[in-house]
């Protein structure tokens, strides 16, 4: 277990579980300690099933390929199930494995993740560096292809938002995928108007959300006046497909900044809207985001 303090942030880092930033705290101008994540409370983070807390990296490919399947048009083929519901393979193999790390200092740890053997073709180096400064926590995630092969690969991060009950979402995108049953795509639409968020409204609904927006314009901000906490998410431009997703009235929200949709291992009409990146032999693949906590 890491820990890292700078600038009124403070977050606590498992290597071991799948890489997690398992919480990230912040003191406010106020005095205040704000969660900025969903802390895990009790439980400690695991690797046995996804967390639902902080935020860790989704990598080779970020949430779903049903039934384990990865096919990009080009080469066909299945990877391990881990979904606890049953629908094939989640978030890939990133937040069950453990993270080296490679450098740490009170402020910033960089930590890294090979994965050199598997039922499947994929052989990676994985690198995550995780600074804490005035303008937030900064995520820089990256993936070298180390197969002898072209490879469809995505990368992402999964951050878990705490929800009041007035708590707001505003973000922008040009559109997003039409789900069938289980969330697998069956089409897109399109946004003249930025979308369900462009306009700041109260979040939680007494139905599951899930949206997989395209054309994410990079910032998202999710404001809670009973607490004064605004948080502000930006992300490079190539993790411009976020997730956004959470049961029925919970008190948390996920805002997931990743390269490609939903299901877009496995299903057509996904891989059609926004696929994986095929990367070469050595070929690189790298994002970032922030996230920034202000006071209302």
């Amino acid at each position: 277990m890491l820990e890292l303090e700078a600038a009124g942030l403070k977050a606590t880092i498992a290597p071991e579980a799948g890489g997690i930033v398992s919480s990230l705290d912040w003191r406010g101008p106020d005095g205040r300690l704000h969660a900025v994540l969903k802390p895990p409370g009790e439980a400690a983070p695991s690797t046995a099933a996804p967390n639902f807390c902080g935020t860790w990296a989704l990598l080779p490919f970020a949430n779903r390929a049903f039934g384990g399947v990865v096919d990009d048009g080009e080469r066909r083929f299945i990877v391990p199930l881990n979904d606890p519901g049953g629908n094939g393979s989640i978030h890939g193999f990133g937040w069950q494995s453990t993270w080296e790390v490679s450098r740490y200092d009170r402020g910033h740890t960089v930590l890294e993740h090979r994965r050199m053997e598997g039922p499947d073709p994929y052989r990676y180096h994985a690198r995550q560096e995780i600074t804490l400064a005035k303008d937030g926590m900064t995520i820089r995630l990256s993936i070298v292809n180390e197969a002898d092969t072209a490879l469809p690969y995505g990368i992402g991060h999964h951050p878990w938002f705490p929800c009041a009950e007035d708590t707001r979402l505003v973000m922008r995108a040009d559109g997003a995928l039409v789900f069938g049953e289980a969330f697998r795509a069956i089409g897109q639409q399109a946004f003249t108007d930025g979308g369900p968020y462009a306009a700041p409204k109260p979040f939680r609904r007494d139905a599951v959300t899930a949206w997989s927006f395209l054309g994410w314009d990079g910032r998202a901000r999710i404001e809670t006046p009973s607490s004064g906490l605004a948080i502000t998410l930006t992300a490079s431009g190539n993790l411009n497909c976020p997730v956004v997703w959470a049961p029925a009235g919970a008190d948390f929200l996920c805002v997931e900044p990743q390269s490609h949709a939903i299901g877009a291992p496995s299903e057509p009409a996904a891989r059609a809207a926004a696929p994986l990146k095929r990367l070469q032999p050595g070929e690189r693949f790298e994002g970032w985001l922030r996230i920034a906590p202000e006071m209302l």
